[in-house]
């Protein structure tokens, strides 16, 4: 145990004894300190400097000064004499020169200087009592004496303070003894007898048992509360032997009533089951329900009559990124912020009670934006009104009507097409066939020309001359490439009408783009334009896909039609810093076999991403194109080949076509 804790649990009467110990043990101390501090002051401040200033003025006198100056012998007999002065530490004495003669010193061996001169830095590191005294002689410089005082007190004086010390010590254990007679009577007795009493109260549990009063201290009060304390124990008692009775017949009472609440609680606990079974079949449903509509492609929030959110399912939190811890109860326009313009036909919907509909609404990115249909159902029930939200997502049924809407486009085309076709052969045909036979009928090769000539008297070669400086062949070169081409186009038309039955080969894609990629680099109209060669052509091609059921010509002739419109876009930059850059990949996406053709060109426009695959439509001058080249491609991979065709571009940014071929040649063969 440490010293602390024994101090702590010693009784209180000791405790007193040993702070009043404490307090005269500190008290002693510090008044011996004191007074020893105080006598060292004095001796140092004023006993010493004026023994040493008694001492200076006897030695100053004329016949000892004589005697000291006269030879260093003299100088130190004289210092001798000084040796029993007990205040004086060391002294020097120092000749008219300045030189030391003579030195005393008592005790411990002081550093003192040795010329005159020193002396006045020397006074200056000591912290002893010194003191300079001028030796005047009667004739010539004067000399010095310096004298040094002692720092110690006198032996008597500890001899002295110690005597009082035990005196005073003597003293303080009488009284102390004292004190703690007193202590013992007007404190620890009463203390005790309060304890002795506590401890028979307790052990005897007899509470009229009292104190005595005592004196009128916090003793005697206490003695008086313990009393009071007694009292009202002794009381309480009486009150607890009374309610043991009581509490005895409400016991027997209650025996009765507990039969009866058994009875009751039996029937509570089958009421209690029925409805716990009750409401797990209603939590069940309602985690059904809650499963069925967080389940559902579209979005439904149910609202209150003041637009709060109360239903959320997991397609809203997804469209709107908002959590449902987030989301409930909650307005609607922070919930789901795109429905705040929708407001005032919700607030209809609650107050009017009807349905209302909005058709189409774009939200996300404006360059591919996402586009909802949204419902507003009116809702009634004992919660009061309110409103559930539909949000469905349109944007693959808009795409897919655009691409119905083509479809029709093409097929209605085709139809015309191929009627046009065969209306506009017969005089095509007559007009190359008249072409041909007007330049054979020139022709001086000819020997019926020959003849007929002569028959008539004209000259051939007359003819022909005339014939080139009016440039007539010319035109009639003119008229022929505008019949051929007129052919084409007809040529054209009767392919896209008609459908294809022909057998489809398996084909190495990566094959087919870099033949096609070498008919282009040929190509004579794109050399002639710019530099086909020129472009950086990039390749990605799948290792893992195989051979693709198809017709090699007909693929060639859409990556060729692709590769002419992605070398034109790349022409048509105003910014040629970036070089032309064509990007070809052919990678595997079961169940189809892709195909996609970026450039880094010019790009297109939204409403003429919308028409590009419409025939006859074409952005180029007239003349320089039909507008059926990505037409018929469309027709030749989702008639011919049974696949997809689609665009994907920016204005600026670039264009990229994507082509998808089923890696099955019958489409009943395709994985669903």
């Amino acid at each position: 145990m440490s010293l602390r804790q024994h101090l702590e649990n010693l009784p209180v009467g000791r405790k007193l004894l040993a702070a009043l110990l404490a307090v005269l043990a500190t008290v002693l101390l510090v008044a011996n300190l004191a007074f020893i501090s105080a006598a060292y002051w004095i001796s140092q401040q004023s006993v010493a400097p004026q023994a040493l200033h008694t001492l200076g003025r006897l030695i100053a006198s004329p016949a000892l000064s004589l005697e000291a100056l006269s030879s260093a012998q003299a100088a130190e007999a004289l210092l001798k004499r000084l040796d029993d002065y007990a205040p004086l530490r060391a002294a020097v004495i120092y000749d008219s020169n300045g030189v030391s003669l003579a030195q005393l010193q008592r005790g411990g061996k002081l550093l003192l200087p040795l010329r005159m001169e020193q002396v006045e830095s020397w006074r200056h590191s000591e912290f002893r009592i010194n003191q300079l005294v001028e030796l005047p002689q009667p004739a010539g410089p004067p000399g010095f004496l310096l004298l040094v005082a002692s720092s110690e007190l006198p032996g008597a004086f500890y001899t002295g303070t110690l005597t009082a010390s035990l005196v005073i010590l003597a003293l303080s254990v009488l009284l102390w003894l004292v004190v703690s007679r007193q202590v013992k009577r007007l404190i620890t007795r009463p203390i005790r007898r309060l304890e002795e009493l506590s401890r028979q109260v307790t052990r005897e549990e007899n509470y009229a048992l009292r104190a005595r009063r005592g004196n009128a201290d916090e003793i005697g009060s206490l003695a008086e509360a313990f009393n009071t304390m007694l009292s009202r124990m002794e009381a309480r008692e009486q009150q607890l032997k009374r309610a043991r009775d009581d509490t005895q017949q409400a016991f027997d009472q209650a025996q009765l009533l507990a039969e009866e609440t058994r009875h009751s609680n039996r029937k509570l606990e089958l009421e209690v089951q029925v409805r716990s079974k009750i409401e797990k079949k209603l939590t069940g449903f309602q985690k059904y329900l809650n499963s069925i509509i967080d389940s559902m492609p579209s979005a439904l929030i149910a609202l209150d009559e003041q637009l709060y959110v109360t239903q959320w399912n997991q397609e809203a939190s997804s469209l709107s990124g908002t959590r449902l811890d987030e989301a409930l109860n909650q307005p609607i326009f922070l919930a789901f912020p795109p429905l705040k313009p929708f407001l005032p036909q919700l607030k209809r919907t609650v107050e009017q009670h009807k349905v209302e509909k909005i058709e189409r609404v774009a939200w996300g990115d404006p360059d591919a934006p996402h586009y909802y249909a949204l419902t507003f159902y009116p809702l009634s029930g004992s919660a009061g009104r309110g409103v559930v939200i539909r949000v469905d997502d349109i944007t693959q049924r808009l795409s897919l009507e655009e691409m119905m809407v083509q479809s029709e486009k093409m097929l209605s085309v085709g139809g015309l097409a191929a009627g046009m076709a065969h209306e506009i052969n017969n005089p095509l045909g007559a007009i190359l066939h008249n072409v041909q036979n007007i330049r054979r009928r020139l022709s001086p090769e000819l020997e019926k020309n020959r003849e007929q000539a002569e028959q008539i008297g004209v000259c051939l070669q007359a003819i022909d001359r005339y014939l080139q400086a009016r440039e007539i062949p010319r035109l009639l070169d003119g008229i022929q490439q505008a019949g051929s081409r007129a052919a084409k186009i007809v040529s054209h038309m009767l392919n896209f009408s008609r459908r294809s039955d022909r057998q489809l080969a398996p084909c190495q894609l990566p094959a087919l783009i870099d033949q096609a990629l070498e008919i282009a680099s040929n190509d004579f109209d794109l050399t002639e334009s710019f530099d086909f060669k020129s472009l950086n052509i990039v390749r990605e091609y799948d290792p893992a896909l195989g051979p693709v059921p198809g017709t090699a010509n007909e693929l060639e002739q859409v990556l060729l039609n692709l590769l002419k419109n992605a070398a034109q876009a790349i022409h048509q930059r105003q910014d040629n810093r970036i070089p032309g850059k064509i990007v070809l990949r052919a990678r595997l996406a079961a169940p189809w076999a892709e195909i996609q053709v970026e450039d880094n060109g010019v790009g297109m426009p939204e409403a003429v991403r919308k028409r590009i695959f419409e025939p006859f439509f074409t952005t180029k001058e007239i003349g320089q194109g039909t507008g059926l080249g990505l037409s018929v491609s469309y027709f030749i991979i989702t008639n011919n080949h049974k696949g997809q065709m689609e665009v994907q571009c920016k204005p600026g940014q670039g264009t990229c076509f994507i082509l998808r071929l089923p890696l099955a040649a019958n489409p009943a063969d395709r994985d669903p």
